[in-house]
C-alpha cells in the first residue's frame, strides 16, 4: 500500500468482517493503487444505484472522480472499501465539513458528510452496516463527532441502514432530499445493534459450516488408510443427507468415474457442476494453497483443513498459516483449522461426520468445542461410554475440533449455540483465550440462557500451545477463574469432569438454589461430598448417614424425605456395596440394579430437583442408571465413580426438561450455583 502525501496509511483500520449471510469480507482504506479496482467496481453497479449515490444519471467515473475517490489524507477525507477476492464490493467515504456544509480542514469542525455505494449483487448482505460501524470508528479517531448524510427518499435501503444503526439522530426533508444527522458517540442502543449484527453474522457463518448442502473431500486417496479416504468413509457411514464429491488430481481421466466408495470422483473442483458448500482439505501443506484457491474460485462457502505442518511446526509454519488465513478470507470463506480434527452435526436432516472420529455420536443436546483433537477424541469416547444412544442424554448436537483455530474459534461457536434450539448445554475445552474480553461477553450472554462448562488447559504456563495464531494474554490462572466465574461459566479441571457436568446439566433440571442435601451409607464419601460442595461455595446441609447395611428401601425413604424438604435444592447420594449377606434384598442378585430402581422411584416424586449419585465399586449401579428408565419412571438420579465430582447424571428419559422446570430462585452472590456460575437473574428460565 502507498502512503498518502498527507498522512501515513493506517494499517490498523484493516479488518475482516463476517456478513449477514455468513460470508466474509475485508474492509480496508482505499489507496491510489485502487484506481482500476474502483473503475471496475463502478461498472458493475446498476444505473439505479448510481443514481441513488449521485442524485443524477452518472454512467461512468471521470478521471477526476477516480483521482478524488482514491486519494485521501486519512484525516479529513477517508474512503474505505469492502473487498472479496481482492475486488471491491462496496465503498464508503467521509469528507469533513463546516457548519455551512463546505469542505473543512479545521480540527474544530467535527462534522463529516458520509456516502455509500454497494454493488447490487452484494446488497442485503449487511455490507453497508459493517462499513458504517468501521467508518464511524475511524471518524471518532480523527476527531469527528457527527455524521451527515443526504439520501433520496426512494433509497429506503440506505435510510434503513442509518436509522437502524442505533445512534442518536435527527431527520429533515428539504428540496426532495432526506438529510440525516447523527452523533457518533456510541449509545447503549448502537452497541446492542452492533453486537446483535455480530452475533447473527457469526452464528450464520458457523451454521453454514455445520449444515452444508454439499461437501467435497479434497485429497481422497484411492486406497484405504489415508486421512481424506477416512473422512469420506466417515461422512458416508454417518448417513450424510447432502451431496458428496471425492476430489483427487490423480483420478483417471474418465467423465463418468466413481470413487471406490461410490460417490462422484473428480480431479478438480471446477469439474463439479453444482455448488459446493464445504470443502474438507486433506492434502500435504504445500498443496493446500492451490486447493484453497480452487475452492475460492468455485464459490465454496467454507473450508475444513485437516492438514498439518502449519504454526505447530515452527516459524515457517506460522507464516504459512497467516498466508492461508489471508487467502481464505480474500475469497470470503470461513476456515476451520488447520491441523483440525473435524466437525460433526447430528441433526436428522444433516447427519454430517466430517471428522476423523470413526463413530457418529448419538444425537443429543450437548454442543462440544475443543482446540485439541486428542481432547476431542476423549470427550466423544467418554460420552459414548456413558450411554450411547440412550434417549439423547449422552448425545451431542454438534462438535467442532478446530486445531490451530486460525479463524473459527470457541467464540464463534458460542455465537452459534446461543440461540441454537438443538443445543441445551455448551462444553468447551480451551487451551488459550485469544480475546478474554469478547469471550467473557459472549460466555456471559450464553450462560444466561443455557449452561456453559469450560475446562482450560495450560493453566500455569501463560502461553498458547504451538499452532495457536492468537494473541495470548498473560494473566494468572486466578484471574482467568474470576473472569469465568463473573461470566457465569462453570469451570472444571478434567475431561472426566467435563463429561460429568455436561451429562448432569443435559439430563436434569437446574437446581433452584445452592442448598445441597447429602445422604448415603458411607460417612467418608458423604464428608468428601460435603467438603467438595463447600469448596465450590455451595450450601450443603449436614449429611444424613445411613447404616452401612441400609437397604434400597432405606435409600428410597431417605431420598424421598430429603427431596421433600424445603431446605434442599438438589441431592447427592453416596453409596458403597452392602456389608453382609442380603441377597433377598436384590432381585436377580444385583444390588446396584435394586438401588437404581429405588432411587429412580424416589426421584420421580420430585422431578424438578436434580439428584446425583457417587459410588464406589458398584459398576452395576452405574450401568443401570445409564440405561433407559422403565416407562413408568419420570426422573433419574445420576451415577459417578468420582466421589469428588458428584455430578454424573443418568436421566435418559429427559423428564422433566429445563423448559418445564420452574424458574430458579436467585441465590446470594457468595453462593453461585454449582460453584462457578453466579446466581441467575430472575428472568432466567431453568
Amino acid at each position: 500500500m502507498q502512503k498518502s502525501p498527507d498522512h501515513a496509511y493506517p494499517t490498523h483500520w484493516e479488518a475482516d468482517v463476517v456478513l449477514r449471510d455468513g460470508g466474509t469480507a475485508r474492509i480496508r482504506p482505499i489507496t491510489p493503487d485502487d484506481a482500476e479496482r474502483l473503475v471496475s467496481f463502478y461498472e458493475q453497479v446498476s444505473d439505479e444505484s448510481k443514481y441513488y449515490r449521485f442524485f443524477a444519471p452518472y454512467p461512468r467515473l471521470s478521471d477526476r472522480d477516480v483521482h478524488r475517490f482514491t486519494h485521501h489524507d486519512y484525516v479529513d477525507r477517508v474512503g474505505l472499501a469492502a473487498t472479496v477476492g481482492g475486488e471491491f464490493i462496496a465503498t464508503v467515504r467521509y469528507d469533513r465539513i463546516n457548519d455551512q456544509g463546505l469542505p473543512a480542514k479545521d480540527p474544530e469542525d467535527d462534522q463529516a458528510e458520509v456516502a455509500f455505494l454497494v454493488q447490487d449483487a452484494h446488497q442485503g448482505r449487511g455490507v453497508a452496516s459493517a462499513l458504517l460501524e468501521h467508518i464511524a470508528a475511524v471518524a471518532r479517531e480523527r476527531g469527528i463527532r457527527r455524521f451527515a448524510a443526504e439520501v433520496l427518499p426512494a433509497n429506503s435501503k440506505m435510510i434503513k441502514v442509518f436509522t437502524d444503526a442505533g445512534y442518536t439522530q435527527q431527520r429533515t426533508f428539504e428540496d426532495g432530499v432526506v438529510r440525516l444527522e447523527f452523533d457518533l458517540e456510541p449509545t447503549e442502543q448502537s452497541m446492542a445493534v452492533m453486537r446483535g449484527r455480530e452475533q447473527r453474522a457469526e452464528a450464520r457463518s458457523v451454521q453454514r459450516l455445520l449444515a452444508p448442502g454439499s461437501v467435497a473431500v479434497i485429497g481422497t486417496g484411492r486406497t484405504p488408510g489415508g486421512i481424506g479416504r477416512t473422512v469420506l468413509r466417515n461422512i458416508l457411514d454417518a448417513g450424510y443427507t447432502g451431496r458428496v464429491h471425492a476430489v483427487n488430481h490423480a483420478f483417471p481421466d474418465d467423465l463418468h468415474r466413481l470413487d471406490p466408495e461410490g460417490v462422484p470422483a473428480v480431479r478438480a473442483l471446477r469439474e463439479i457442476p453444482d455448488p459446493v458448500d464445504l470443502a474438507v482439505i486433506a492434502v500435504p501443506a504445500d498443496g493446500v494453497p492451490a486447493a484453497v484457491r480452487d475452492c475460492g474460485e468455485h464459490g465454496v462457502q467454507g473450508v475444513l483443513i485437516l492438514s498439518s505442518g502449519y504454526a505447530e511446526a515452527g516459524p515457517e509454519g506460522r507464516e504459512r498459516q497467516r498466508a492461508l488465513l489471508r487467502q481464505a478470507r480474500s475469497y470470503g470463506m470461513r476456515l476451520i483449522g488447520p491441523n483440525a480434527f473435524g466437525l460433526i452435526n447430528t441433526a436428522g436432516d444433516v447427519r454430517l461426520n466430517a471428522s476423523l472420529a470413526p463413530r457418529m455420536p448419538g444425537a443429543g443436546h450437548i454442543g462440544l468445542f475443543t482446540q485439541s483433537g486428542a481432547i476431542g477424541i476423549a470427550l466423544l469416547s467418554g460420552l459414548h461410554a456413558r450411554g450411547p444412544g440412550h434417549g439423547g442424554i449422552a448425545g451431542i448436537s454438534s462438535f467442532v475440533s478446530a486445531g490451530n483455530r486460525a479463524d473459527v474459534s470457541g467464540n464463534d461457536l458460542l455465537q452459534y449455540w446461543y440461540d441454537d434450539p438443538d443445543t441445551e448445554v455448551v462444553i468447551l475445552y480451551l487451551e488459550s483465550i485469544g480475546n478474554p474480553r469478547k469471550f467473557a461477553r459472549l460466555a456471559r450472554r450464553t450462560a444466561a440462557v443455557k449452561p456453559v462448562v469450560v475446562a482450560k488447559g495450560a493453566r500455569h504456563t501463560g502461553t498458547a500451545p504451538l499452532g495457536h495464531a492468537v494473541p495470548t494474554v498473560r494473566v494468572p490462572d486466578s484471574t482467568v477463574a474470576a473472569l469465568m466465574r463473573q461470566a457465569g461459566v462453570i469451570r472444571v479441571d478434567t475431561v472426566t469432569e467435563l463429561v460429568d457436568a455436561g451429562l448432569l446439566l443435559a439430563s436434569q433440571p437446574l437446581p433452584a438454589g445452592p442448598r445441597i442435601g447429602i445422604l448415603g451409607n458411607s460417612e467418608s464419601l458423604a464428608l468428601l461430598a460435603y467438603d467438595a460442595c463447600l469448596t465450590e461455595r455451595l450450601r450443603p446441609v449436614r449429611p444424613r448417614v445411613l447404616a452401612s447395611a441400609a437397604t434400597p428401601d432405606d435409600f428410597r425413604a431417605a431420598l424421598s424425605e430429603t427431596l421433600a424438604g424445603e431446605g434442599c435444592d438438589a441431592v447427592i447420594v453416596t453409596a458403597i456395596p452392602w456389608v453382609g449377606e442380603h441377597d433377598g434384598f436384590f432381585p436377580g442378585g444385583s444390588e446396584g440394579a435394586a438401588l437404581a430402581a429405588a432411587l429412580r422411584s424416589a426421584a420421580a416424586e420430585h422431578p424438578h430437583k436434580p439428584v446425583a449419585v457417587v459410588h464406589l465399586a458398584m459398576e452395576d449401579l452405574a450401568e443401570t442408571l445409564a440405561a433407559p428408565a422403565p416407562p413408568a419412571s419420570s426422573a433419574d438420579p445420576a451415577s459417578s465413580a468420582d466421589p469428588a465430582m458428584a455430578a454424573d447424571p443418568a436421566a435418559p428419559d429427559r423428564q422433566p426438561t429445563r423448559a418445564e422446570a420452574p424458574a430458579p430462585r436467585p441465590a446470594p452472590p457468595e453462593a453461585p450455583l454449582f460453584g462457578a456460575a453466579p446466581p441467575p437473574p430472575p428472568h432466567r428460565t431453568a
